[in-house]
């Protein structure tokens, strides 16, 4: 059921009328009932796995927490949190790592395994986090262990996040669940316009420049003159796509009376690559700090890698070695995170070289920029690293686009060897042909200046969400209905296509 259907919308609200028609003491329970409804929807074959890795998680965070109240040893609260771990991924690790793996041991040994047809579940990369945050947060003390599976279903389940995240923090977002809410017109206005915004970035931005983006990578030959305009089209599409949907699954928990985390904070305004992640997929980066970084940095290996750095590097450069080598162990992590592929891993790999080698060299660029007579504040400084930084990430799009890394290794050859934007007329835009291309990129350029303008408005404290919320009623259905009318009148007119990470 995707997330633009008309099926979904009348899911949504009729989620919606019966939450607030249902009495209060039953209304999480209604916001399950829908949420397994969504599940079931996308197939009966994969409610296994959801409810597989519900009924592990939840039994080994009350195993954890009742051997807490025993004082059991740290060895054997070790051993179980491994276990629950390891089950947890188990089947994610299956269904999207086997094949990997398996054709990787055929071509390396010369070996025929067979390969398995595997069901690829619902938003399992979604879930089988959020599920082990909590499991994990259980074991540190800093949640409570749910005593309530149903209550627990919820929140792995929860079905505007199912897709495509954002990736909830158990002690955040599962009271919110709980919790019967009241009905209130500011929420829904929120809501509603929270909604309207993730579908105009979508339905209008990302799906016009995924026809160019697709064009270009599609027949890399016949457009090798407009790689580098594919690329920056790609980094359009990616961002308001995954965005837009965020936009809308927030929106959805809005109606409810439910705020879940952002996702996004501008990221093509970072001013760095760790910028960039603290602004891009918050949520993922914030799952892997907590869970990936910070016990790799405090673990007993760490330490003693951290003491034979200083005393081989020194001691300022030997402090940064092993921040930059867990660095690059989670960037690893988030390229395969987003698929079995060397594509990914080579994602990863780059993101973490990046930032590993920017650690490495910080107090290189503190002496260089001293020398050059540079504080930081200035303004042309800040554009500079904005750019520069757009620069590195629209770059590595290469491999996250690209099929494999020899077709991404190819087009970053045809990128800066070829030049010649007068191809860029010569791609169908939509069923408008050929001659609508002008109009698709000023709806596309005009597209990212508002995208640009709303989020800086927002870095500054100018909340347009919060401003609709606060009009009357009848001002703020005047708003919606004009949005409307711009997504229908200014959408793409190619066949509407679904969100980009909702694979993953």
């Amino acid at each position: 059921m995707s997330l633009i259907s008309n099926v979904f919308i009348i899911f949504v609200l009729a989620a919606v009328l019966c939450y607030y028609l249902a009495p209060m003491k039953i209304r999480w329970v209604i916001l399950l009932i829908f949420s397994y409804i969504y599940y079931l929807a996308g197939g009966v074959r994969y409610l296994f796995f959801i409810i597989y890795s519900t009924i592990v998680v939840f039994l080994f965070g009350l195993a954890i927490d009742r051997l807490q109240k025993k004082n059991a040893s740290a060895k054997v609260l070790k051993r179980v949190i491994t276990v629950g771990v390891i089950l947890s991924f188990l089947l994610l690790g299956i269904v999207k790592y086997l094949g990997f793996f398996t054709n990787m041991l055929n071509n390396t040994f010369g070996t025929n395994i067979p390969g398995f047809a595997i069901l690829f579940p619902l938003g399992i990369s979604f879930y089988t986090f959020q599920s082990v945050g909590y499991l994990l947060d259980v074991y540190w003390k800093k949640a409570e262990a749910e005593k309530n599976i149903f209550r627990f279903a919820l929140f792995i389940s929860f079905f505007p996040q199912l897709m495509q995240g954002p990736i909830g923090n158990y002690n955040r977002l599962a009271p919110q669940l709980i919790t019967p809410h009241a009905l209130s017109k500011e929420n829904i206005i929120r809501g509603l316009s929270r909604i309207i915004w993730g579908y105009a970035k979508k339905m209008i931005i990302a799906d016009w420049a995924g026809i160019f983006a697709d064009a270009i990578w599609d027949d890399p030959d016949r457009y090798n003159g407009i790689v580098l305009f594919g690329l920056v089209f790609y980094g359009i599409q990616l961002y308001a796509d995954f965005s837009g949907g965020i936009d809308v699954v927030i929106g959805i928990g809005n109606l409810f009376g439910i705020q879940m985390d952002e996702n996004f904070n501008m990221p093509y305004l970072a001013t760095s690559m760790a910028d960039f992640w603290k602004r891009w997929h918050i949520t993922l980066g914030e799952w892997m700090m907590n869970y990936v970084f910070y016990p790799i940095t405090l673990s007993g290996w760490m330490t003693k890698f951290s003491g034979w750095s200083r005393k081989t590097f020194g001691k300022k450069t030997g402090r940064v070695v092993p921040i930059a080598l867990a660095d690059f162990i989670v960037f690893f992590l988030v390229g395969i995170w987003h698929g079995a592929s060397w594509k990914y891993v080579m994602y990863g790999l780059i993101n973490g070289g990046i930032i590993g080698f920017s650690e490495l060299m910080g107090n290189n660029y503190r002496k260089w920029k001293k020398a050059l007579n540079i504080s930081g504040k200035e303004k042309w400084y800040h554009i500079f690293q904005i750019i520069r930084t757009y620069i590195i990430v629209n770059l590595r799009w290469f491999y996250d686009r690209s099929e494999t890394v020899t077709e991404g290794n190819y087009l970053v050859k045809q990128a800066f060897t070829h030049f010649n934007f007068s191809q860029i007329f010569d791609i169908a835009a939509g069923r408008g042909g050929t001659e609508y291309v002008p109009v698709a990129l000023l709806i596309i350029i005009v597209g990212c200046i508002v995208m640009v303008t709303v989020g800086v408005l927002k870095e500054r404290g100018i909340n347009l969400q919060d401003k609709l919320a606060s009009m009357p009623l009848p001002a703020a259905t005047a708003v919606y209905i004009v949005l409307f009318l711009i997504i229908g009148m200014l959408g793409s007119t190619a066949i509407p296509k679904g969100f980009i990470y909702a694979q993953f």
